[in-house]
């Protein structure tokens, strides 16, 4: 097969094959881009005869990109989005817009922004949709450079040390973020739990029975690495990766669990639980907003920003308030 010709290659093809990367789904990929599936699967046998690849192969219910494909995928998606820029820069309209955006999040997260954020989008972007997906680990680079997500939201302390760390020394991180609210950690169990009253020291703290919220699945979190600087452990019986299980299971067993503060009201199960400080320091939790820097460039993406950020100004006040009229 002769050499890929750049000069003839359409690159509407391109646009084509972002968007199937992108969703992984030729109906959703036709749908975004306003063409019936069957032309979407004419381009994408065009842009494999161009490229000598097959690009994507069936698998379920969507498609599975091949080696090729990802390779290709970020350096497009990039050159795709800085050509918009330029070429179209501040053309966002919220109010005719049909966007679809990916943003990555934990459930207690999604619990405290997606209402407010459906308030904006119904009020101001009403062709706009939003897919959240599960956030599986504390450093999401790796999924904002592939585009698999627009925006990630979560606390990412690794993280945002490296970036300001590469700031610092001068030079330009490809990833950027923004701080959307602090909070802090507290000890949560059931109402009548045998610790709910008197003092929780560190001793006793430390006999008790756990459940871990670990995101990656991981049976080591923060907690046991703050217990750890100080010669403890705990023993953690049960590990989940949400935060919404773990206040749900501690409400019917003794199990104690660290959950936000702020997020204990959004269970809709604040009643039946008790929170205590924990006997020993702990980070505070930092929810931040990560990027990465091609997006910036774009009017849709700061839209989008803007209304995470409004949404969660809005939720944390709510959340605040509620905190303290408890």
């Amino acid at each position: 097969m002769s050499a890929p010709n750049f000069r003839t290659l359409d690159l509407n093809l391109l646009r084509v094959f972002d968007q199937v990367m992108s969703e992984r789904n030729l109906t959703r990929a036709a749908r975004n881009l306003n063409m019936t599936q069957p032309a979407v699967s004419n381009a994408l046998n065009r842009l494999r005869d161009a490229l000598g690849d097959r690009l994507v192969v069936r698998s379920g219910y969507g498609v599975e990109p091949t080696p090729r494909a990802l390779a290709l995928w970020p350096v497009i998606s990039d050159s795709l989005r800085q050509l918009e820029a330029v070429i179209l820069p501040g053309e966002f309209n919220p109010a005719e817009a049909t966007q679809s955006f990916t943003l990555a999040m934990a459930d207690a997260t999604a619990a405290e922004l997606m209402p407010g954020l459906v308030k904006v989008l119904q009020r101001d972007a009403p062709g706009v949709s939003i897919r959240c997906v599960p956030l599986t680990t504390r450093d999401p680079r790796r999924l904002l450079d592939e585009a698999q997500i627009d925006l990630a939201l979560g606390y990412f302390p690794a993280v945002i040390a490296d970036l300001t760390a590469q700031a610092q020394a001068g030079g330009l991180a490809a990833f950027d973020h923004q701080r959307l609210y602090d909070g802090r950690y507290v000890c949560v169990m059931r109402k009548g739990h045998p610790l709910a009253t008197g003092t929780l020291t560190l001793k006793k703290y430390c006999a008790a029975q756990h459940l871990l919220v670990s995101f990656s699945g991981r049976p080591f979190g923060f907690t046991d690495e703050a217990l750890a600087a100080l010669g403890q452990q705990r023993r953690i019986v049960l590990t989940v990766n949400q935060f919404f299980t773990a206040g749900l299971v501690v409400t019917t067993s003794d199990l104690l669990t660290v959950l936000p503060a702020h997020f204990i009201s959004t269970t809709g199960r604040a009643s039946e639980l008790a929170q205590r400080e924990l006997p020993f320091a702990v980070p505070a939790v930092h929810v931040d907003a990560l990027w990465h820097r091609r997006q910036g460039v774009r009017s849709d993406h700061a839209w989008l920003r803007a209304a995470v950020t409004s949404a969660a100004a809005a939720a944390f006040a709510q959340g605040h308030r509620q905190e303290h009229a408890q």
